[in-house]
């Protein structure tokens, strides 16, 4: 099936109010023209130097997300560009953003990811690690980033069960502080688990190799 048509069925599946990440990843400029071509303009990457660099290639109404583990020296790379930030994780990151964005006279949105799968190798803070941060006077100075929501990874596994679980968690826990914020994105959900991601109230699925196969990292 054709990356165009893989994109269009994914779409249908999904809620009115849910968006789709399509995660590009080692994806060649022709395989992603194929999804801009069928209309989709919304693209992910997990590192900054090959967002960088397809971003010089493409046409320049993509929205880039950058969905991977930042490293703070690499930020004002995509700061001129990058529309959202998912994998915000420390106060230290949040003032090198608005510090960059600052920079391109942009507002910069991020979410907080939250680590909820049971992996050590996972990214991510603790709800009681966000919750200090959001309370931080520092934080309410920065005038060029703006905090959407949360993202969360679940745990790679089988089993259907702990995934929702961590995923309804992660919506309680985003439902708490949507109450005082004005949050409008759960970024949870990727090829393999996005359909238990939807029944658990994600707003912003990531999906890559159901899109485009499996990624060639050779």
């Amino acid at each position: 099936m054709s990356i165009s048509k893989k994109l269009i069925n994914i779409k249908a599946t999904l809620p009115k109010n849910v968006s789709l990440v399509a995660v590009t990843k080692t994806k060649t400029i022709n395989e992603i023209m194929e999804a801009y071509d069928s209309g989709h303009r919304l693209l992910g990457e997990n590192k900054i130097q090959e967002m960088v660099a397809k971003w010089s290639a493409l046409p320049k109404d993509i929205k880039w997300h950058m969905i991977g583990h930042i490293q703070r020296n690499k930020v004002k790379y995509m700061a001129p560009f990058v529309s959202l930030i998912h994998a915000v994780d420390s106060l230290k990151l949040i003032i090198e953003i608005n510090k960059q964005a600052l920079k391109n006279q942009r507002v910069i949105d991020c979410l907080l990811q939250i680590k909820i799968a049971s992996e050590e190798s996972k990214f991510g803070m603790s709800e009681n690690d966000a919750l200090i941060l959001l309370a931080t006077e520092d934080i309410k100075e920065l005038q060029n980033i703006r905090i959407i929501g949360l993202m969360g990874m679940a745990t790679f596994t089988n089993n259907s069960n702990q995934i929702s679980k961590e995923f309804q968690n992660l919506k309680i826990f985003y439902d708490t502080l949507k109450e005082t914020r004005h949050f409008t994105t759960l970024s949870i959900g990727m090829s393999d688990d996005y359909p238990i991601a939807l029944v658990n109230g994600s707003t912003m699925v990531r999906v890559g190799s159901a899109i485009f196969g499996n990624r060639n990292y050779s």
